[in-house]
């Protein structure tokens, strides 16, 4: 078995040899108990959240990218196996023995942290499974977060009205469960944003966002905070740029009552995901110079590093082809760039971000980099 074969419970007890630490040593690091260390490295307890792989990584000296497996290589282009995600969203039948919900969980956990890396020639191919598992059980919440793992993916893949179908298949499995259904409208209004459906995002979303009740757990805050940036992106593609504002301002309010709490929905909110939108909206109404300072300021924030790469990546992305509408073409090849380093599969395996390349790499002489990007994704000879 190769080190990129390991469980990643292996992984952590590998480098923590290497560190010379005791299971104690690296308790007492985490501020958890021995046990816990223990369960980890066995595989017996899931290690699925992104700040917990953050925090070990930190203390074992590595990068969070070492425990999850280092990927092989980007190649260019959406990853093989898409028909493969399509073929199980058309099966209707389940599997005769529906699988244990604890090994269930565990999929699905893997699933996200294989997305949140930015993974995705992987996740491709872990999906199919997945779904089939998914499917056949009796759970509402994993049904629905691999109906969401698989729209947020498609999304990526230039597949949106196929992710509008697995997200529209996320909501009907949500039920009558306010918060299910809730971070299932996310992936609704992300899929008719990629559709170029911006109108039917922002009713979708803004819908969704005003009927989370603030007295709940506060992770169905950030479920409501994400759903009022969504309709903030949505409304600035809609050109209502005065709106815009009023719902990232919504957002700032919910984000400034958020602290410490657990991202169990995998939104990632928080101030700097609502000042990201900030940048996103200025540049949506032309106001590159705006754009330019929230952009370099907020990338500079400690919120900023901890954001998971697929978050950051998927954010210069974005940014790179709101600079590229405002002209800016400097400002368009450092996102990409930018991107490029901290998710490869961002720029390499999604077609938007060739697109913006090939864009960018027109201007005569092409920005700094934009060659080298638009070489390795084949668009040049």
């Amino acid at each position: 078995m190769t080190s990129d074969d390991l469980p990643i419970g292996r992984r952590v007890a590998r480098w923590r040899v290497r560190r010379q630490m005791t299971q104690q040593m690296l308790a007492d690091r985490l501020r958890r108990s021995k046990s816990w260390v223990d369960k980890i490295e066995r595989g017996v307890r899931p290690l699925d959240r992104y700040s917990v792989i953050q925090e070990l990584a930190h203390v074992l000296r590595v990068d969070p990218e070492v425990l999850l497996g280092q990927p092989r290589g980007i190649p260019a282009g959406p990853p093989d196996g898409v028909d493969d995600i399509r073929a199980a969203l058309a099966r209707y039948d389940t599997p005769q023995a529906p699988q244990e919900t604890d090994e269930l969980r565990r999929q699905v956990g893997y699933a996200w942290l294989t997305y949140q890396h930015a993974h995705y020639g992987q996740l491709v191919r872990v999906l199919p499974g997945l779904l089939d598992a998914a499917q056949g059980a009796r759970s509402a919440e994993l049904l629905v977060q691999a109906y969401r793992i698989t729209s947020s993916l498609l999304v990526k893949l230039g597949e949106a009205d196929l992710g509008w179908l697995a997200a529209d298949r996320a909501m009907a499995a949500a039920g009558d469960d306010p918060a299910l259904a809730a971070t299932a409208a996310v992936s609704v209004s992300q899929a008719l944003r990629a559709a170029g459906r911006d109108r039917l995002a922002l009713t979708a979303s803004l819908a969704a966002a005003n009927r989370v009740r603030p007295q709940r757990s506060p992770g169905e805050w950030a479920v409501g905070g994400t759903l009022l940036v969504q309709a903030a992106l949505a409304a600035a593609g809609c050109g209502e740029h005065h709106h815009a504002n009023e719902l990232t301002d919504r957002a700032a309010g919910v984000a400034a009552h958020l602290r410490g709490y657990d991202d169990q929905h995998r939104t990632s909110f928080g101030p700097v995901a609502v000042e990201l939108a900030r940048v996103l909206v200025a540049a949506s109404r032309g106001d590159a110079v705006e754009a330019l300072q929230r952009h370099s300021t907020v990338v500079r924030r400690e919120g900023w590093r901890r954001l998971p790469a697929e978050y950051r990546g998927a954010y210069l992305v974005d940014a790179a082809r709101a600079y590229l509408q405002v002209g800016d073409l400097r400002g368009a090849a450092r996102a990409l760039v930018d991107a490029d380093s901290v998710a490869p599969a961002e720029v390499r395996c999604r077609p938007l971000a060739r697109t913006l390349i090939a864009d960018v790499a027109r201007a005569q002489p092409a920005p700094a980099g934009v060659a080298r990007l638009a070489t390795l994704v084949g668009l040049t000879r």
